[in-house]
């Protein structure tokens, strides 16, 4: 649900893009998606993020994605956009650009590679936030940037009017909770890692910004209602039966290659093809997926 402390909802899926066998984006595929993961229980999407295969795509082929979900899910969802590089000036083409196809919403990335110090990453952020219009969520993930946004960063960063939230992919909750402490409702916090959606939620996450949403948004969403309501040990017993389902697509290889490998082996939309260097899973890699997702609750 969206609300003033949950600007994006609370259960957000960041989306796989449908290929055709032949490689090109299949927008109706994608729109059929969309579709079915705000019916699984969703109440947003994050388009064209890490997990949308977002390295591999052009500028015009995201533009046509935004697009395209907008008009499938209308006001059932927040459709939050993917828009950060480690360029500050195509950031922000970027950011316009998603806008304009109808983005409510902007996540950004810590630029990646180039490993800028933390004040590049304050005049980055600041820059693209004063270049658009939209509520931004930062995405801070060091593992795969090379550099994370510091607790100050952080802090700062949350005094901007349209620097609303962040995705957090630092398994670290205590560095968590002391920003959650110090920026209070000025700072949205959104669990990246479905590993910790449930410690996060228990120092004041929001929400969860969700790979394994694809197969169980339904659940993430029950557990988020029972963490709210006050009813731990539902919460925990949900958040521990989905450790199966976790381990099967985050940990087993590579996140995009198994969770399009469960969407396939549940016969749901948006399994299929990848762009290279990323593989299809292979025999053994489905095979084992397929236990994980038995063990975890699916009839296969």
């Amino acid at each position: 649900m969206t609300t003033p402390r949950a600007p994006f909802g609370r259960v957000l899926t960041a989306m796989v893009t449908p290929f055709t066998a032949e490689g090109a984006v299949d927008l109706a595929a994608a729109a059929e998606l969309a579709n079915d993961l705000v019916d699984l229980g969703n109440d947003g999407l994050v388009v064209n993020g890490t997990t949308g295969e977002s390295p591999t795509t052009t500028d015009a082929e995201k533009a046509d994605l935004v697009r395209e979900v907008v008009a499938a899910v209308g006001d059932r969802a927040v459709v939050v956009a993917g828009v950060g590089t480690n360029d500050t000036v195509h950031t922000i083409a970027l950011a316009r650009s998603a806008e304009t196809a109808g983005a409510a919403g902007l996540l950004v990335v810590t630029p990646y590679y180039n490993k800028p110090p933390q004040a590049g990453l304050l005049a980055h952020f600041r820059t693209v936030a004063d270049a658009t219009d939209s509520p931004i969520m930062l995405y801070d993930i060091p593992g795969r940037a090379g550099v994370a946004i510091g607790h100050d960063a952080l802090v700062s960063l949350a005094e901007h009017p349209r620097i609303v939230a962040n995705k957090d992919a630092t398994g670290d909750p205590f560095a968590a909770a002391r920003v959650i402490h110090e920026t209070g409702d000025t700072l949205a916090w959104y669990s990246g890692d479905d590993g910790l959606n449930l410690p996060l939620l228990s120092v004041g996450a929001v929400g969860m910004v969700s790979v394994v949403g694809h197969v169980v948004a339904d659940r993430l969403a029950a557990m988020a209602a029972a963490w709210e309501a006050g009813d731990t040990r539902t919460a925990t017993a949900i958040h521990l039966s989905l450790m199966p389902v976790i381990t099967g697509i985050m940990t087993r290889t590579q996140g995009v290659i198994m969770v399009k490998a469960a969407l396939d082996l549940l016969e749901r939309p948006g399994g299929g093809s990848l762009r290279l260097p990323l593989v299809a899973a292979d025999d053994r890699q489905r095979e084992q997926l397929r236990q994980d997702l038995k063990a975890g609750g699916f009839d296969l």
